[in-house]
């Protein structure tokens, strides 16, 4: 049980921020705090601009956080330097949105696949369609496809592609950043039963980012929901349909459109628009759009706390504000 495994990442108080126009700055993640523990699998969900992806490039270190630590196996993240970042590279690798974009488009597969290995001497030229054939295999395509170009392949063969080089280098970390969002659904069903199924095979720890917040919670372990910048809930992935308890969250499950929905309810969508990362608000980073907003949550930040088993939340509505409960009981009453 993934419960009981050792911490394999911690987040601690991660905030990145980036200088703007007119002297301001844009927070893109603002004080995320949260364990992994290996051979789970996470799922961050959010709105587009949340920070999913600035929080994923700080992991595969493409960025570095301006402030707080990213600790991978107790060891920050961004203290590390020449020959032990780039070795350290190998142990968390990244499945990007779109592969095509990530492919060089002259090389073949076969090169695709090995470079990273060429790159940290894990193969040499005279094995390298071994290892191409072995990493095809892994994820279900021929061993003549190492010999075609990316444009010659369709989206789900090119993000299996995408997968078998991230794995190539055995990482213990695989971050999918939008890895299923531009493929149709019955290809998306197929990529998650693999990844599942190669998490389980070399005991992979996966975060898995995703606007999907009903793909996300069928298959992940644990749910984590971001929103301007910050975590505002985080689960067990079964527990969401039933157990969700911001309001953000379950805003989300209220718009997500199912077969199995009960079509005499209508779905819902969040009104107005979220903030601009330049201008977040004080208080609660969902004021504007929360039906339940209190007078406090305009002057203060709640912070995450424990709401049930294996269940945290960051909402106002747990805090321990009973003058403003009393007033608002007063007003309703």
């Amino acid at each position: 049980m993934y419960k009981d495994n050792p911490v394999i990442l911690q987040s601690l108080q991660v905030t990145k921020q980036y200088p703007a126009p007119g002297n301001r700055t844009l927070t893109a993640c603002s004080g995320i705090s949260m364990e992994v523990k290996q051979g789970e699998t996470l799922g961050i969900v959010g709105e587009s601009g949340c920070g999913k992806s600035t929080f994923a490039r700080m992991l595969v270190q493409l960025e570095k956080p301006t402030s707080g630590k990213l600790l991978y196996h107790g060891e920050d993240l961004s203290s590390m330097k020449g020959e032990a970042l780039r070795q350290n590279r190998k142990n968390i690798q990244m499945v990007f949105q779109d592969p095509l974009a990530s492919f060089h488009p002259k090389m073949k597969i076969i090169d695709i696949l090995t470079e990273p290995m060429m790159n940290f001497r894990m193969v040499t030229k005279a094995h390298k369609e071994d290892a191409a054939a072995r990493l095809l295999q892994m994820v279900d395509l021929p061993e003549d496809f190492m010999y075609r170009y990316p444009h010659n392949m369709s989206g789900g063969q090119r993000q299996r592609i995408g997968i078998a080089r991230a794995l190539s280098l055995e990482p213990e970390i695989l971050v999918c950043d939008e890895a299923t969002s531009a493929l149709d659904v019955s290809v998306q069903k197929n990529i998650i039963e693999l990844l599942v199924r190669l998490q389980r095979e070399k005991n992979l720890t996966i975060i898995f980012i995703c606007h999907d917040l009903a793909l996300v919670q069928s298959f992940a372990h644990r749910v984590a929901v971001m929103y301007l910048g910050n975590i505002v809930e985080l689960m067990p992935g079964e527990a969401v349909a039933a157990d969700a308890r911001h309001p953000y969250t379950q805003a989300l499950l209220r718009a997500v459109f199912s077969p199995d929905m009960d079509f005499c309810r209508a779905i819902q969508s969040i009104e107005s628009e979220a903030p601009s990362p330049l201008e977040i608000p004080e208080g609660c980073p969902f004021l504007n759009r929360c039906e339940r907003c209190m007078e406090v949550c305009k002057k203060v930040k709640p912070e995450v706390r424990v709401v049930g088993p294996f269940h945290e939340a960051a909402c106002c509505l747990f805090e321990e504000f009973s003058e403003y409960r009393a007033e608002r009981g007063k007003k309703c009453s």
